[in-house]
């Protein structure tokens, strides 16, 4: 039977390496974005006004899905409605 002995150099080599594989990680989910957003991230997203919003749901511009007293919009619906909406020169 073998006889390993790590020394201190050999811990913080790990410490080090399991660090930045968790920040790797964390980075990774924090980037993805949820598919399902409320008004309020909607609003806060495009730096709109509720008023605004509900123009834009009430002309049928942004697609929404409504449960219960809460609305939901797709991330894709937000994006491709602005990429729809954009002004070339």
């Amino acid at each position: 039977m073998a006889v390993e002995i790590i020394t201190k150099e050999d811990l913080k080599n790990f410490k080090t390496e399991l660090l930045n594989e968790l920040k790797e990680l964390f980075s990774i989910t924090s980037n993805q974005q949820k598919p399902w957003l409320k008004s309020q991230e909607v609003r806060k997203l495009l730096a709109i006004s509720p008023g605004t919003l509900q123009h834009l749901r009430i002309i049928g511009t942004l697609p929404y899905t409504k449960i219960g007293g809460t609305l939901y919009y797709k991330h894709e619906d937000v994006i491709q409605m602005l990429e729809k909406n954009k002004k070339r020169k």
